[in-house]
């Protein structure tokens, strides 16, 4: 979406930056670095001390988008794309309807909403210098990242850090900053491609060499095949348009990006670090082991594929609604499934693909609508280039293929658009990569109709970022989790988490006082039906299911 700028100097000059647009771009371009960086200290919330905050800084920017398309534009412009997402998010909060867990329904939706909105913030920018503003942000961030976690790689110790899955830095997990890498790898190429100083154009390919020694030190092996499938897509069209940039700079940048590419991978592996791999060759192992689906995790993604089709089968149409794959999908799953941990829940909070759990949890016509956009996007960078108005344009269009085709590739093996980090930098890059005020169709977000839905998000917004920052405060309340009364704190400000109120039924069972543990029991077990913990717990102070 786009707000329609009057222009009163000459048809030839850039349009002027309005207010409003300085008011997207500074929390967008902010935002997208807090997120990548924000961590929490209290490991009892493994996992979650990472995600938390991260959608506490996602849901923060999807606000102030909200309040600024509400209060301070008053004509938006759109096209297919904005219609699918909002298709998406509609379909996606009937679905939330009709789910187990409506705390967990409401923290995705919040992910997914607060991300259509930073998409739309992006793409309301006029100007191609406030669209690279962006876009440099977000690999900045991506970046940024990355240095956190080489330097877990090669040994430096932090409570920010997480032994478990290293070296995952700040995203608390190897295989999360290896998806937010290779999404953010083409537009890194495009930035040090395109920079008018050469000095900048050298910090860009060092960049490019940081987030290659990443990738090769994550051994994660949707990473590696997004990667080499991004490259398939994107070296092609670099010869296509060499016409177009014979004559700059171009070429010799382009040859020390693979020059650095490939030094910064030579040196993740020669240098040596402290990642207790088991294997004796462990990164060749990963690469040869790339599409291997017929054992080990491969196997298991397979399996756990095709149980949860059979919560589609059973719910076609909202399937289990957002995030509650976790809640039904132990029913569906036969005994001995490696999904599953020893509890009677599953291992993990999400499957091993946003597409499986879109479709699983939100039914077919969100994921149908979500597909179709990154559709539009792949085959919308692709044409039209003697349009554009310079080479420039053309190479963003290429890192914009090779963006949709690279998280296309992680989120089909990982879970990716339903966490805050690599939620926010994709929809940031294709928001501002897709930029334009010459989208035909015309909101007018004054007229009675669009009030209310302004209103809507702005509330749908909030309420986000209110559960979000609870949620903070009720693990700052915990700490380490040596006090029972800061469990009680904890649980009076987020009611829906399971851990907490699981913790505390436990503590005052075991003191024989099931009169003060019956109504975390309760509450744990309506958010977790099938948890053999909560079952338990709750048999034990006499609570019938």
């Amino acid at each position: 979406m786009s707000e329609q700028v009057s222009n009163q100097a000459g048809a030839g000059d850039p349009p002027a930056i309005s207010r409003a647009e300085w008011l997207l771009v500074l929390p967008l371009a902010a935002g997208v670095i807090v997120v990548m960086l924000a961590a929490l200290s209290y490991k009892v919330f493994e996992l979650d001390r990472y995600f938390i905050p991260k959608e506490l800084a996602l849901n923060i920017v999807g606000m102030i988008v909200a309040l600024v398309f509400a209060f301070r534009l008053r004509v938006l412009r759109g096209d297919l794309i904005d219609g699918l997402i909002a298709v998406f998010i509609a379909w996606s909060i009937l679905a939330a309807v009709f789910a187990t867990n409506h705390w967990l329904a409401q923290r995705a939706i919040g992910v997914s909403v607060s991300s259509a909105l930073v998409f739309w913030g992006a793409r309301h920018v006029s100007s191609q210098q406030m669209a690279r503003t962006l876009i440099g942000a977000a690999v900045f961030a991506a970046i940024a990242a990355a240095i956190t976690s080489l330097a877990q790689a090669y040994g430096v110790e932090s409570v920010w850090f997480t032994l478990a899955r290293a070296p995952g830095g700040t995203l608390g997990n190897r295989n999360f900053i290896a998806h937010v890498v290779a999404i953010a790898l083409p537009f890194a190429v495009w930035c040090a491609l395109t920079t008018k100083r050469s000095i900048i154009a050298f910090w860009w390919t060092i960049g490019v060499g940081i987030l290659a020694a990443t990738i090769v030190l994550s051994r994660s092996r949707a990473a590696y095949l997004a990667v080499a499938l991004t490259l398939v897509i994107s070296l092609p069209l670099f010869l296509v348009s060499r016409k177009y940039w014979r004559e700059t700079r171009v070429g010799g940048r382009l040859a020390r990006i693979l020059l650095v590419t490939m030094l910064g991978g030579t040196i993740a592996v020669i240098l040596p670090n402290t990642l207790e791999w088991k294997s004796d060759s462990p990164y060749l192992d990963s690469a040869r082991n790339v599409v291997d689906y017929e054992s080990g995790s491969g196997r298991g993604r397979i399996a756990q594929y095709q149980n949860s089709l059979k919560i589609v089968s059973a719910d076609p149409i909202f399937g289990a609604g957002p995030g509650n794959w976790p809640v039904r999908y132990p029913r569906f799953a036969p005994g001995g499934d490696p999904s599953l941990a020893d509890n009677g829940m599953t291992a993990n909070p999400w499957p091993s693909s946003d597409w499986v759990a879109f479709i699983s949890e939100r039914g077919a016509v969100a994921a149908v609508s979500l597909l179709a956009v990154f559709a539009v996007l792949f085959f919308g960078s692709l044409r039209k280039w003697r349009d554009l108005p310079s080479y420039e344009h053309i190479l963003m269009r290429i890192a914009l293929a090779g963006t949709v085709v690279a998280t296309m590739v992680v989120s089909a093996f990982d879970a990716v658009l339903l966490l805050p980090a690599p939620a926010f930098l994709v929809w940031l890059t294709f928001g501002a990569a897709t930029a334009s005020p010459q989208r035909r169709n015309t909101v007018d977000l004054a007229s009675r109709r669009w009030r209310h839905a302004r209103f809507a998000v702005v509330v749908l917004a909030a309420l986000s970022t209110i559960r979000s920052a609870a949620q903070v405060m009720a693990m700052s309340n915990v700490g380490t989790g040596a006090r029972t009364a800061g469990w009680v704190a904890a649980a009076r400000l987020d009611p829906g988490s399971y851990r907490i109120n699981q913790r505390l039924a436990d503590i005052y069972a075991g003191h024989r006082q099931c009169a003060k543990s019956r109504p975390y029991a309760r509450q744990a077990l309506s958010l977790f039906p099938n948890s053999l913990p909560a079952r338990r717990t709750a048999r034990r102070c006499g609570i019938r299911r």
